[in-house]
Formats: structure tokens, sequence, C-alpha cells
């Protein structure tokens, strides 16, 4: 589930250590804090995905203007996330963590309060949807700071021996954040709709003091390496291939995420009120099987199985699960297809990002992991406009057909770039 945020298997910035490292206790002190803030933004962003459905038939608008809401998101992380990153390196990384968490709790706090003046009819149509979608925009412009730089923190505080392990912590906060927050936001919208997205803005203020106030600064200022490497050299071998896995996968995962709410309402006959529960419960099964496969099965296994191999294993399975989606029509095949879909995610979202990195030398990683975090950004600000335009305008069957057939390109994409990928260098 890509949960419109940045990939938590992507490869780090081969940073060096703090000039003066800190003691044990004070490092994984921050190392513990590091991942509070990512699983609170993780949480904070999926809490909306049972409720984005029926808030927005509730306000009023088609499901095409909610796919906005995640497009909009997306679009200025895309844009704004290398300009925070290279501004972590001119004023230190603690500054733009703390900017980006209350950036985000503000904009959510935003929506919160536009999507309630809709709700009371003080708001409606266009002004509406525009204030809507502004909320959106500037959410993507001051969270963008967040993740990068936390993960970028995480890379500071680690030497190269433990950065897999490190990483592996921001993968965890990521999946408990996917587990947690969609059936969190389902049980929230028990006391009103926008009761999530206020508990939202609220985390984020209070992790942003928390930040403020034990958090220590991993990167004096102006100090960080030119990581720019040959990004032509980026350009040649397989990493294109792979880029393009990454952003049509997330493609399809994201316009999975976005329809799914109107496709259990109107296939289940729910109401608007039961709608985020049984949504909120689905996504959190969801979460759990994506990371018990990604914290558990997948390391074993691809200590056995290249990478490149596991990536058409995990497009088959996701696929599989998407065209069982289109053809699901009651409660439990709904959940064993979205089961197959987190399986099948947590397969190839790591494998991808493994991948990348074995393709290029050390000196290259940061120059690669920006590339990813690009082709991820692309498929987020794609994926929502295309699920809901097809949901609305197609079938409702639509944007799980279009999903499935999309992996299924990519398989036989790989199969066809298969001498090229299969042995990415190590260097």
């Amino acid at each position: 589930m890509s949960a419109s945020g940045p990939n938590p298997s992507a490869p780090a910035p081969t940073n060096p250590a703090p000039t003066n490292p800190a003691p044990a206790a004070s490092t994984g002190r921050a190392k513990l804090i590091l991942f509070l803030t990512i699983f609170v933004a993780m949480l904070g962003l999926s809490v909306l995905f049972p409720i984005f459905g029926p808030l927005s038939r509730k306000l009023g608008l088609s499901e095409w203007q909610t796919g906005w809401f995640s497009t909009a998101y997306s679009l200025m992380q895309f844009v704004f996330s290398p300009i925070w990153g290279a501004r972590s390196e001119k004023v230190g990384r603690k500054p733009v963590l703390v900017m980006g968490l209350i950036g985000f709790s503000l904009s959510f706090g935003l929506f919160a309060v536009v999507a309630d003046l809709g709700l009371r009819g003080v708001l409606g149509g266009t002004a509406l949807f525009g204030l809507l979608v502004g909320a959106r925009f500037l959410g993507g412009i001051l969270s963008s700071a967040t993740l990068p730089t936390a993960q970028a923190m995480m890379a500071d505080l680690t030497d190269r021996g433990n950065r897999a392990a490190a990483m592996g912590l921001i993968g965890a906060a990521f999946g408990l954040g996917v587990i947690f927050g969609p059936g969190l936001g389902g049980l929230l919208a028990n006391y009103g709709l926008t009761v999530p997205v206020y508990f939202s803005a609220g985390l984020g203020l209070v992790t942003a003091l928390l930040a403020r106030l034990t958090l220590r600064e991993t990167r004096a200022p102006g100090t960080a390496p030119s990581l720019r490497g040959d990004r032509l050299a980026l350009l040649r071998g397989p990493v294109p291939v792979f880029l393009i896995i990454s952003a049509l996968f997330t493609l399809a995962s994201v316009g999975m995420e976005q329809t799914i709410s109107f496709y259990v309402q109107d296939n289940l006959n729910l109401s608007l009120a039961r709608t985020p529960q049984v949504v909120g419960g689905m996504l959190a099964l969801f979460g759990l099987i994506s990371a018990a496969v990604q914290g558990g099965a997948i390391r074993p296994l691809a200590k056995k199985v290249s990478a490149t191999a596991l990536i058409p294993v995990g497009l088959v399975i996701m696929g599989a699960g998407m065209f069982a989606l289109s053809a699901a029509g009651t409660y439990w095949p709904m959940v064993g297809s979205l089961g197959l879909i987190g399986v099948g995610s947590a397969v190839l979202g790591p494998s991808l990002s493994a991948a990348l990195s074995l393709s290029v030398g050390d000196d290259q990683q940061g120059s690669v992991a920006g590339l990813n975090s690009s082709a991820l950004a692309l498929g987020r600000m794609t994926g929502p406009l295309i699920g809901t335009g097809l949901y609305q305008n197609v079938t409702h069957h639509a944007p799980y057909l279009f999903s499935g057939g999309v992996l299924l390109v990519l398989l036989i994409v790989v199969a066809l770039a298969r001498p090229q990928i299969r042995a990415p260098a190590t260097g």
C-alpha cells in the first residue's frame, strides 16, 4: 500500500556519520523519536482512507473530485521534497523536520475546518471543492519536509553496517501506521466524519513538540557531501526499467486505495455512517498482512532468491488480487482479494527498492533514491484521478481491472527485459 507517502524501503542517502557522534543512549532515543515521527505521519495519512468516500459523498462531491485530494497532495510532494532536502543541508535537519510536522498539522486542521463548514451548509459547490483541494496542496508543500528529512536523520545516526536495520525500522513505522490508521479512522468516524482529520492534526502538533524538545541536530548546516553522482549513467542499464515498474505499480495500488471505500459502500449497500468502520477494518487487515509478509517471510526469502526474481512473483500475486477484487461482490471475497494485494505489494515494494540499490554504486545511492521517490510520486499523482475517473464514468469494477491489466503489462515488461535486469551490479 502506498498510503500517499514515500517508499519505506527506498535506498537511503549514503551520508557519513555525524561529526560528533552522540552516546548510544542518545542515539537510541533519537531513533525512537524518528520512528514515532514516521509512524505518526503515516497514521495521520491512513486514517483518511476509510472516510474520504463517505465524507465526499456527504459533501456532494463526485468520485473524480475526491481523487484530487490525493493527487494535489502528491503533486506538491513531488515538487517540494527535493527543495526541503536541500534546505535541510543548509539550515540543519531538525528545524526542517519540525516545520514539516507543524505544516502537516495545520493543513489537516484547515481541511477539517473547511469540511465542517461544508457539512453545515456554509460552503458548497466550487468554493468548497477549491478550498479542500487548496488545503491538500498546502499539506503536500509543507509535510513533504517531514518524511525525507526523518529518513536522512536516521541515515545520519547510523553507520553503514547497521544501515539496513535502521531502514527496516522506517519500514516498520510505515507498516504500523498503515495497520492502525484505517481502523482508527473508522472508529473515530463514529463521532463525526471530520473527527479523524482533527485527530491527525492534533497528533502532528504533539509530535512536533516532542521532536523540538528531544531531538538533537544530526547534520551541521552545510556539512553534507554532494550526492549528485552521474545522473546520465543512471538512465542506462536496468534502473529505468525498475523506475517504470515502481511508478506503475504505485499507480495501480493508489487507484485501488482511492476507490475502495466507494466500492465497498456500493456493493454492500452500506450507510454513510457504517462505511468507514467496514472499510477501516478491511484496510487494517490489508496492512497487517502486508506488514507480516514484509517483516517476516520476505527477509528469509530474499536471502535465497534474488530481488529481481521476486519482482515477477509480486506482480503475479498483486495482479491476481486486483482481478479477484473486480469480481468480488460480498464481504469475504473482498477481504480475500485485499489480502492477495497486500501479499503482492509486500513482496514487490522491497524487491524493487533492493534491485534499484544493487544496480548502482555506493556513491549513487542518494541519486537513485531521489529518482525512485519521483517515480513513486508520479504514480501517486495519476493513480487517484485514473481510478476515480474509471469508477465514476465506466463501471465500478473498472479501476481494479485496469490495475490488474497494468500489473500484467509490467509482468510482460519484466520478461522482455530479463537479460538486462537479471544481475544488477553490486559495486
